[in-house]
């Protein structure tokens, strides 16, 4: 048993103890308020352990009053309607109940440890994200207007010593070849077939759409939620889905057969909000045999010797050759989109690269600068196994910031600098206008925030 795991049953131990001992003594307490919300003891001592010793500083300080700006922003997210869908909330939900499952071993070792069941830790975690996540999303509303001007990065970065400036982690830029291996018409009549089952069992009333996506939807994300998605216009969407769920109108009906680059889809829709819609779908994925991806490798190993022996040049067989839509009119060159701002670079860290490509980051990281890799398999974005072979391209080693090479970089830094200075200025305009009641025990403390006690 590894560090971690021992580390993880003994914290799951002690919670269940705290939790047992709250059962039969009353040791709970209001230590903060915060406008109409309270802060109790049992909050305080979840958080402390879930974090851990990754937490810096008095936990009991700290904790508190990371709680008590979440409630400041929970509260202008009521004012502003600033809220998250249940579908996001859940993919949260999820992915930590399977990460806690995993090491505690088993769901049944988890609810023993817990002293609850899977049911109850699953709508704690909801409230517990929803909370966070909302906090978050209005934070980013808050900071969302925030520009840097040239001028502005250019000054903040003029006179710091060189040992004060970011260090940038090695960078890798990469080309791809994917070839996605033939799926032959029979499998894809059976998956179709499938989806036909699923489309009458619904129209008869024997089975609900949400029953059966839970049970065979390949999408995992929508499928939690009973192939929920929420409300999207017709550009986030592939096109082939897009106009198929833009068609339907009513919700008691199954949609056609929908392909899309993730696969092929059955959609029912839910609602209609001026140029979104709200739907839930089941996505079904052909299956490739292992004689087809042997086929495909075989073609990637040709088109490999054909670049080494200089018959043709890696762009020019990415640009004819390579099924990946995205790299493929770009010289082969994989883009990194940050989701968040929608910016686009070339360059990528290795734990980004392994975020995009668990597969392609690891065939990368052996190879040097202008060499190409052996065929491999990988998952790509679209959820389906392809084959591909990668070029690096360029690989930049750790280095101190420059202006002339990460600007992109240092420019984030000084919004980030500016949109702590802005959640700073409104967080205390916040206290001055919030009641604030801190139990005299919990006052002692060296706070982030000036301005709670009054």
């Amino acid at each position: 048993m590894n560090a971690r795991k021992r580390y993880t049953l003994c914290l799951f131990a002690v919670l269940s103890c705290i939790l047992t001992m709250a059962q039969k003594n009353v040791i709970d307490e209001v230590v903060w308020v915060v406008g109409d919300e309270a802060i109790l003891r049992s909050d305080i001592e979840k958080q402390r352990l879930e974090y851990g010793s990754q937490l810096k500083g008095n936990p009991y300080c700290v904790l508190p009053e990371q709680l008590a700006v979440q409630k400041l922003f929970l509260h202008q997210a009521i004012i502003d309607s600033v809220e998250v869908t249940d579908a996001e909330v859940n993919q949260y939900v999820e992915q930590d109940l399977n990460e806690k499952v995993m090491m505690a071993g088993s769901k049944e070792k988890l609810e023993e440890y817990m002293r609850m069941s899977t049911l109850e830790m699953r709508e704690e975690l909801f409230d517990m994200w929803k909370n966070r996540l909302t906090a978050v999303r209005m934070r980013e509303q808050l900071t969302a207007d925030i520009k840097v001007t040239p001028a502005e990065v250019r000054r903040y970065f003029k006179d710091l010593p060189e040992d004060s400036l970011p260090l940038i982690p090695t960078q890798v830029e990469v080309q791809i070849i994917v070839l996605q291996p033939r799926i032959p018409q029979t499998e894809i009549d059976r998956v179709k077939g499938l989806l036909r089952d699923y489309s009458e069992r619904v129209n008869n009333g024997s089975t609900s759409f949400s029953t059966l996506a839970r049970l065979y939807s390949e999408d995992p994300g929508s499928a939690r939620q009973g192939g929920e998605m929420p409300y999207m216009g017709k550009t986030e969407l592939d096109p082939g889905f897009a106009n198929v769920a833009f068609s339907l109108t009513d919700v008691n009906k199954v949609s056609k057969i929908a392909q899309s680059e993730f696969g092929y889809h059955i959609i029912q829709l839910i609602d209609k909000r001026g140029d979104k819609v709200k739907c839930r779908h089941i996505l079904k994925r052909p299956e490739v045999a292992q004689a087809d991806i042997d086929s495909a490798l075989i073609v990637l190993d040709s088109i490999k010797a054909d670049i080494l022996a200089e018959k043709i040049s890696f762009e020019d067989a990415a640009r004819y050759a390579s099924d990946d839509k995205d790299s493929r009119n770009n010289h082969g060159i994989v883009s990194n989109i940050n989701m968040e701002t929608r910016e686009t670079s070339t360059r990528f860290e290795m734990s980004e690269l392994s975020a995009f490509s668990s597969e392609l980051a690891r065939t990368v990281e052996g190879l040097q600068v202008g060499e190409i890799s052996k065929p491999f398999t990988m998952i790509n974005t679209k959820g389906m196994t392809v084959c591909a072979i990668a070029r690096l391209k360029n690989r930049t080693p750790t280095h101190r910031a420059s202006i002339t090479e990460d600007f992109q970089v240092m420019q984030d830094i000084v919004r980030n600098n500016k949109g702590e200075e802005a959640i700073l200025n409104w967080i205390k305009e916040k206290q001055k206008s919030t009641y604030i009641r801190i139990n005299p025990d919990w006052r002692d403390c060296d706070f982030q925030y000036d301005g709670w006690i009054k």
